[in-house]
């Protein structure tokens, strides 16, 4: 990283440095208000199986948008931004990570090099999506392509994949996890199978599965459906090399996820995402006035939820026009280079 960089990266820890500190009484207003509402609609739920089962999808919509902030309170627990106290962070992060199926040691190491490394060509495959450029899907087997288009399709992606990620991926240790890691991943595995035989056993299977899918399903699409389309957009940012600057990754590489308001709250300002990436010690509450604080932070790609369905269409990384590019490109390419 050049020294322009390095003054550029500081300028901005010391712009946003204000909105680091964050306030217990929001912190635990946060806790209440996504938790707790969560905990009541899911006991609606089972309850309304007795009268009907679209009364049970009807507080599923609901539970699943709670369940998405209280990954949000985990999230920042894994940053140390939604406390003070580092231990409390990782009380409350463990918990909640409980809710959202995830292991809080596991998840944070690999959230921590997906901020590190991303837009960076040379340092992909972790906590990112896959991502290949045209040049290598050109020289990549035709087994590889066709493993690449599968794991692109948006069937595979967000049908398939969120129960996949959330239920079966983060239940193993990824290879060389360090020995509190590999622990932590085990104990939550344990403590959520106890949780689940005590449900089962006690209000019975069907009502569990019934009741619990449905709501999950809902609040891991919506998860990994934030996460794709916030670095999945047409002109992204991808680099090699000394090219690569963690600045401009955050600002050029995280898109500003323009929402109404309601789904802004249920995300957590997670689309504030340029933000969250240029600072992630700035718990999601202070995004939105850090994000206001300077026009530099408004000049950032922004999606709608319209224009974010263009995503779907993006399929490679063109290093030559630096944008990703669709199914016809490709197949235009593909001709030209006559690849089969």
């Amino acid at each position: 990283m050049s020294e322009q960089s390095k003054y550029n990266l500081r300028e901005w820890k010391k712009k946003l440095a204000s909105f680091e500190r964050p306030r217990i009484s929001a912190s635990v207003g946060q806790l209440i208000n996504s938790v707790g509402p969560f905990l009541i609609l899911w006991v609606l739920a089972y309850l309304s199986l007795n009268v009907s089962y679209w009364l049970t999808l009807l507080c599923a919509i609901p539970a699943a948008g709670f369940l998405v902030r209280t990954f949000i309170i985990f999230h920042d627990c894994t940053h140390y931004s939604f406390f003070k106290n580092r231990k409390a962070n990782e009380i409350v992060g463990i918990i909640t990570g409980l809710f959202t199926f995830c292991s809080y040691e596991q998840w944070k190491h690999s959230h921590s090099i997906h901020h590190a490394t991303n837009g960076h060509l040379e340092k992909r495959g972790v906590g990112d999506v896959w991502t290949m450029t045209l040049q290598e899907y050109a020289e990549a087997s035709w087994l590889k392509r066709l493993w690449y288009r599968i794991y692109r399709n948006p069937i595979v992606m967000f049908i398939i994949g969120p129960l996949y990620l959330f239920l079966i991926s983060y239940r193993f240790n990824r290879k060389n996890a360090p020995k509190k890691e590999k622990k932590h991943v085990w104990i939550t595995n344990i403590i959520l199978l106890t949780i689940m035989l005590l449900l089962g056993f006690t209000l019975g299977w069907k009502a569990l599965i019934l009741v619990e899918l449905p709501i999950f399903y809902i609040a891991s699409f919506a998860g990994v459906w934030l996460f794709y389309v916030q670095h999945q957009f047409e002109d992204g940012y991808f680099e090699n090399g000394e090219n690569w600057n963690y600045v401009e990754a955050a600002l050029k590489g995280s898109s500003f996820y323009k929402l109404p308001k309601i789904l802004q709250w249920f995300s957590g300002n997670i689309g504030f995402h340029h933000v969250h990436h240029l600072n992630s010690r700035v718990p999601n509450y202070h995004l939105e006035k850090a994000h206001k604080s300077d026009p530099r932070l408004q000049d950032v790609p922004t999606l709608t939820l319209w224009t974010s369905l263009k995503s779907l269409t993006f399929k490679l990384w063109d290093e030559k026009t630096k944008k990703f590019i669709g199914n016809r490109d490709i197949q235009n390419f593909i001709r030209k280079k006559h690849l089969v």
